[in-house]
């Protein structure tokens, strides 16, 4: 019997360009989309954990130099949707829902009542334990790195600046209640596909187009019941979560390294 897919997912183009992607081999029957915390809640957080001088410069680091790439890099961004078939299509409406929390009990009734058995994550907030146990169902991840060394954001970008090539890359996982802690289903690098004209930005679209025939062999395993996974080491809940650079740290970086 066929299993059962949905997605859950924050709203903006990347969750839409994996959609696009899947639905042309995959029923997707339900798209739960999470209105994700507001940004107060989450600088607070940042700051008490980083500091506020550091946040700052994070802050700085997205108004200025992400705003300057993403103008700069628009012909790169479609030359690598282009070469890999990537486009972006709107959610259907009839298959959409939207919750403020997919943590919340609205969120969790809503999971029960759809009742899939594959849930495929984009983008959103880290799922709780109550929420992952709610159904009973495989939830899905891809992450931007390579786990467990570069958990959190960007890891293709700091994999670069650390000079580890051979772990700049993408994984697909499994979900669990840990932040880019769930065992490992496929893995690959991106290193063979950076050119010059990449950069910050650029790199997180050749994660993509890395990631999604990895995705699609991970829901095929599931469905044919031959899942395999690699155990995500214990010891990557104690390894360094990695956020966005400060603005002084990517400039240092890209005029003296060359890591753009």
């Amino acid at each position: 019997m066929e299993k059962k897919i949905i997605m859950i997912v924050g709203d903006w183009y990347y969750p839409k360009m994996v959609y696009e992607n899947l639905k042309a081999e995959f029923n997707i029957e339900s798209i739960i989309i999470d209105k994700g915390e507001p940004t107060s809640k989450l600088l607070k957080r940042r700051i008490k954990k980083l500091g506020i001088i550091h946040v700052l410069g994070q802050l700085l680091f997205r108004l200025f130099a992400v705003s300057y790439i993403n103008i700069t890099s628009k012909r790169r961004f479609q030359d690598i949707l282009d070469r890999n078939n990537i486009k972006e299509s709107p959610f259907e409406a009839k298959k959409t829902n939207e919750v403020p929390s997919i943590n919340s009990d609205a969120g969790r009734a809503l999971l029960k009542k759809l009742n899939p058995d594959i849930v495929i994550i984009v983008t959103t907030r880290i799922l709780s334990k109550k929420t992952l146990e709610s159904i009973d169902a495989k939830f899905i991840n891809i992450h931007s790195g390579m786990t467990p060394l570069y958990r959190g954001l960007h890891g293709a970008y700091w994999a670069l600046i650390n000079k580890d090539n051979n772990n700049c890359g993408v994984t697909v996982h499994l979900v669990d209640e840990g932040i880019d802690t769930g065992n490992i289903l496929y893995q690959d690098t991106i290193t063979d596909t950076i050119t010059a004209k990449d950069n910050f930005m650029t790199y997180t679209y050749l994660q993509l187009a890395k990631a999604l025939p990895l995705l699609k062999k991970a829901i095929k395993d599931i469905q044919s019941d031959n899942m395999k996974t690699k155990i995500n080491s214990k010891e990557s809940i104690n390894n360094k979560l990695y956020y966005h650079p400060t603005l002084w740290f990517y400039l240092y970086n890209r005029w003296f390294k060359g890591v753009k």
